[in-house]
């Protein structure tokens, strides 16, 4: 390492600096005074270790970086054995504790959400072209596992509109529900076992780093897209139509309804839009005002039971109004035995499991942490995936399907003052009297009241207020969510939800592969060096070129930056030709922001050196992280570049350069 200078010069001298091209350049290099001279620090290499210790240590922080076995320290066998059941069964831990008042907001919220909940079961059944009495059937088995295995203690479950969607789309593309609806019904449980598997082998695993492809812009698209297309398939029950296409794009949707009008029924439309209108309205009155969210939660309810009374009074006029019908009595039957493991449709139950799985797995837990952040606990990703999963896997045994965290029914559940998972055990005991008792009420429900239901739950999930902030702040997450909303709107769900994973992994190949590079100057009077461009009063230090490469170095990204490094170059001594300034000496690449490099990125720096040397330039690295200077030390490239190339800040880089170039007294 050369020398510090012992020659004493002032920082930036104002009256001296001249502007070229808008920015600052000042007419001396920036030394300490003589009472704060810089000390240059020598670039250490990180403590040794050995491959095995580096295995563990990087395995831990990609799998475990929440430590979860933390609190197993230093207890003994017995407490070992108490925490371990509290981590499986969450209910071990806040059981212990609960009480009487919190049994009181739980049973209201309880009640509450399975208001909401039955008939949104019997709609979301429908939209998957299930039996209703599916939807009843998985609002009862899996909201009691998930009382036992889950960490939120706000997440209402049970089927949700987007996971019926995807799940009615691609099994109909293959296979009728109205032709062979046992054989759909076998291939809608074995997709949930399959989904199930899924998600508590991602829990497992801790493999939850996966479903983050699926971006936030990529759902709000995903979510509207999805939305436009449930609700255009509900014209269906609100007009009444007997003959509809089975497609799920816009074009095919509305010119059926165009093409059957013969088949409208008006008392099916004035019933229809009567109840949507009445729906849509409790809804805006629970947004205005949150203390009435029973409002909206009791009004799906309502409807039905209002139009199934007026159906009943009116049923030998109203033949133009279709309804349910007989749903049977009783609980769940098992379905172990229906499950489809070989066949031709294998494949297709299996990419069905996969795609729903990922979809009501990524709703659940952001639906989930939503909730724990207002009431400041956490949720627990991968508890979370486990308990999704061991609830759909067991559904499928009992005549369930794909569910999850429903986000209108937590917040109804949140608002109504639940303060434990109780609330979903109150909930499939509502559901279970239901099943049991009060199956006949619902022989004369319209269909069409199904439809408004469906209309009114889904309308929310079109965030138009998401994408304008999507536009404002990152033009390539919109793009996303704009591929996204038209791909499920036009081409079809999966392929739409295929669109728009691509667009984002394209926008994650193009931040690695054309890594973002900055100029730095040096703020006056002090010894930070920030980007030209960002901060105007930063000022270029005469012979000196300070670049940061603000990324890993990779194959992927090595030739670019070598070119464009060299491109950097080429444009500095452009300009300074140009200003007539001093001869560009040194290029200073500062690599706080470089936290790994491969063997290609390695070869990239000695390839620019070489070449930078041939121009007698000297090239200089600052502060490379240890793994970084770790391997370049393995590789010998430190032996080329030599110590003297290697500083701990650009300060201090630029004064002992800038003092060796000095002539000695």
């Amino acid at each position: 390492m050369g020398l510090n200078s012992n020659r004493v010069e002032d920082f930036f001298t104002h009256s001296a600096n001249t502007t070229v091209t808008s920015l600052k350049v000042s007419t001396e290099i920036p030394m300490p005074p003589p009472e704060e001279a810089v000390e240059v620090h020598n670039v250490c290499l990180p403590p040794k270790k050995t491959t095995f210790q580096k295995l563990k240590h990087r395995l831990s922080d990609i799998f475990f970086p929440d430590d979860p076995l933390h609190g197993f320290k230093n207890q003994t066998w017995c407490k070992k054995l108490v925490l371990g059941l509290q981590s499986l069964f969450p209910i071990c831990q806040w059981g212990l504790h609960y009480n009487l008042k919190l049994f009181r907001s739980d049973i209201i919220s309880g009640l509450t959400i399975a208001s909401l909940a039955i008939p949104q079961g019997i709609s979301y059944a429908k939209l998957a072209n299930l039996p209703p009495i599916v939807g009843l059937y998985s609002s009862f088995v899996p909201p009691s596992i998930y009382s036992v295995l889950g960490s939120s203690r706000h997440l209402a479950v049970g089927p949700v509109s987007i996971a019926s969607l995807v799940m009615g789309t691609m099994l109909s593309g293959s296979v009728s529900s109205t032709d062979d609806p046992i054989l759909y019904l076998q291939l809608a449980f074995t997709a949930t076992f399959f989904a199930g598997v899924f998600q508590a082998s991602l829990g497992l695993l801790r493999l939850g780093f996966l479903i983050d492809f699926l971006s936030n812009a990529t759902l709000v698209g995903f979510m509207a897209g999805a939305a436009v297309i449930v609700a255009l398939q509900q014209l269906k029950g609100l007009l009444g139509i007997v003959h509809f296409t089975g497609k799920m794009q816009f074009v095919p949707v509305m010119t059926s309804v165009f093409d059957h009008k013969d088949e409208w029924s008006w008392q099916t439309i004035v019933m229809g839009f009567g109840f949507l209108l009445f729906l849509l309205t409790t809804r805006q009155i629970s947004i205005k005002k949150p203390k009435l969210f029973w409002v909206s939660a009791a009004a799906p309810l309502t409807s039905v039971i209002l139009s199934t009374i007026l159906v009943f009074c009116i049923k030998s006029k109203a033949h133009g109004i279709s309804y349910i019908g007989h749903l049977p009595k009783g609980l769940n039957p098992p379905s172990l035995n229906m499950l489809y493991f070989n066949g031709q449709y294998l494949a297709l139950t299996i990419k069905t499991g996969l795609i729903t799985g990922i979809l009501s797995l990524t709703e659940g837990i952001a639906v989930g942490r939503t909730f724990a952040s207002l009431q400041n606990y956490q949720v627990d990703g991968n508890k979370e995936m486990m308990a999704i999963g061991l609830m759909n896997m067991a559904g499928s045994c009992t005549s369930c399907y794909v569910t999850t965290g429903s986000f209108s029914r937590s917040a109804v559940n949140y608002n109504a003052g639940a303060q434990t998972a109780v609330s979903n055990i109150v909930l499939a005991a509502a559901v279970l009297v239901t099943l049991l008792f009060l199956m006949p009420l619902f022989y004369y429900t319209p269909n069409v009241i199904l439809a408004a239901i469906i209309i009114t739950a889904v309308i929310g999930l079109i965030d138009y207020r998401a994408a304008y902030k999507l536009w404002k702040v990152d033009k390539l997450d919109f793009l996303a969510c704009i591929c996204s909303f038209f791909g499920v709107l036009f081409i079809s769900v999966p392929l739409g939800l295929a669109i728009a994973v691509g667009v984002s992994i394209f926008k994650i190949l193009l931040h690695v592969t054309r890594p973002n590079t900055v100029v730095l100057g040096n703020i006056p009077r002090t010894q930070i060096y920030q980007s030209l461009n960002r901060y105007k009063e930063a000022s270029r230090v005469p012979s000196f070129l300070i670049l940061a490469i603000e990324s890993p170095i990779y194959f992927a990204n090595s030739t670019y930056l070598h070119e464009r490094m060299l491109r950097w170059v080429r444009e500095e001594e452009e300009r300074i030709n140009e200003s007539h300034e001093s001869t560009l000496k040194c290029i200073i690449i500062d690599m706080t922001a470089v936290s790994a490099i491969d063997t290609s990125g390695i070869d990239m720096l000695c390839e620019l050196r070489k070449i930078l040397e041939k121009r007698s330039l000297q090239l200089v690295l600052v502060n490379p992280v240890g793994s970084v200077m770790e391997k370049m030390h393995k590789s010998k490239i430190l032996e080329s570049f030599g110590m003297s190339s290697m500083y701990l800040t650009v300060a201090e880089a630029v004064g002992d350069i800038a003092a060796s170039w000095k002539p000695q007294p």
